[in-house]
């Protein structure tokens, strides 16, 4: 449950193209590799820390190289409550994958409680949970039923905390222990004689920082497909886009076959990719990727912006709207910055692209049942107080609402970034 990983030395900034990924393992009592803890350090800066990544799950799996993910153990990702909630995760087949949740900060009972419906519907997905060892603490007792693993930081413990965490843990829980920044044998000693079986720290391993090349695709051919999964082409019609480029089926085939969809065998088959994937998954997949394969002549700032605004328009319509007018809401937003993302009118961009009518009027001509959302989505980007307090009272939407929905949408697009 590191909020930092403990490289030997600070990584230098990466190239655009390139991820970079440090990896620490967690043994078992046999030393043998049980699992991994990934970071992603494709990033460097002072306010970022690559540690609350949800989205690396998305955005870094799928772009690194196999060594990433030797013998396809389980990876421990930390996270941020307000990540959680990003579409992502829908992405991902949970079964290699531990998410790491922190404790809120300064929290009341009533924030633990408001969150502990968002981790029981991310377990119920088959997501196992890590947490650390607050979560034995009587405020953060509902969350204690959701604990696959419990982490424990000998560099915050002493030993005798140490004693009877571990015993309460054993006595009060099926949590699975792991003891984290083991960095002597007599901190070994002591949690390996307490009866904890997993472990993590410089005494092990130090992390090992393994890079892979990104594959940009054309956006012609992102556009393309869209196009196609939105009229629920057939597989055969999906395919034939697929293996006329080969930058677009590779980054579809290395999602497909990452850690994060836990495949018993590797899928080399475009067909079989999309079978598995199914359209819907496959159109959220095509939308993110589009909007992080940016020309080159656009500023970073333009696809986080994209992402920001579907984002929010989804969350948004999902206090009003049908499901299926929740995805087009996700649409109407990624495709609003179409113009920009690919320089040529924004009409002229949906020609190619079959797009229901609800968009298209949204879009457009700032009509229909969507039109409201992309024009709050504008003035929470501009912060136009007159236009937000007018759209938001019309789609009866509280100010609360409105700025919890756009706080998770700039963190969701925050991870999507480059």
């Amino acid at each position: 449950m590191s909020n930092t990983p403990e490289t030997e030395s600070a990584s230098p900034a990466s190239p655009e193209d390139v991820t970079a990924i440090a990896r620490q393992a967690i043994l078992d009592s046999d030393r043998a590799v049980f699992g991994y803890e990934l970071f992603d350090r494709s990033r460097a800066s002072a306010t970022h820390t690559a540690a609350s990544d949800a989205a690396l799950l998305f955005n870094v799996l799928s772009n690194a190289d196999s060594e990433v993910l030797i013998d396809r153990k389980t990876i421990f990702i930390n996270c941020t409550h307000q990540t959680l909630a990003g579409g992502h995760l829908e992405l991902i087949q949970p079964d290699r994958v531990v998410l790491e949740i922190p404790p809120l900060s300064d929290a009341t009972a009533e924030d633990i409680e408001a969150h502990l419906q968002t981790l029981t519907a991310i377990a119920g997905r088959g997501f196992r949970l890590a947490f650390d060892d607050t979560v034995l603490t009587g405020p953060y007792a509902s969350w204690l039923p959701l604990a696959s693993f419990i982490k424990l930081d000998l560099t915050k413990l002493t030993p005798d905390a140490i004693r009877g965490i571990a015993h309460q843990a054993q006595n009060n829980s099926v949590a699975r222990l792991i003891a984290e920044k083991v960095e002597t044998a007599a901190q070994y000693e002591l949690v390996a004689g307490l009866g904890i079986k997993l472990f993590q720290g410089y005494w092990f391993a130090k992390p090992v920082l393994v890079t892979g090349q990104t594959v940009r695709p054309a956006q012609a051919a992102i556009i393309q497909l869209i196009n196609l999964v939105r009229k629920q082409a057939s597989t055969g019609e999906i395919e034939e886009v697929l293996k006329r480029d080969p930058t677009l089926s590779f980054n579809l085939l290395r999602f497909i076959n990452s850690s994060g969809f836990g495949l018993s065998c590797e899928i080399t088959s475009f067909r079989h990719a999309v079978m598995i994937l199914g359209l819907k998954k496959l159109f959220r997949w095509a939308a993110l990727l589009m909007t992080t394969s940016r020309n080159g002549n656009v500023p970073p700032a333009v696809g986080s912006m994209a992402v920001v605004r579907g984002r929010l328009m989804e969350l948004l319509a999902a206090e009003l709207l049908p499901p299926e007018e929740c995805d087009n809401a996700f649409v109407v937003g990624v495709f609003s910055l179409l113009d920009t993302l690919l320089g040529i009118p924004l009409n002229k961009a949906l020609e190619a692209i079959s797009l229901p009518e609800t968009v298209v009027n949204a879009l457009l001509h700032q009509t229909g049942v969507l039109a409201p959302f992309l024009e709050l989505t504008k003035a929470c980007e501009d912060a136009d107080d007159e236009a937000f307090a007018r759209t938001a009272e019309s789609l009866h939407l509280s100010n609360q609402q409105v700025n919890w929905a756009h706080l998770q949408a700039l963190a969701w697009a925050e991870t999507l970034a480059d």
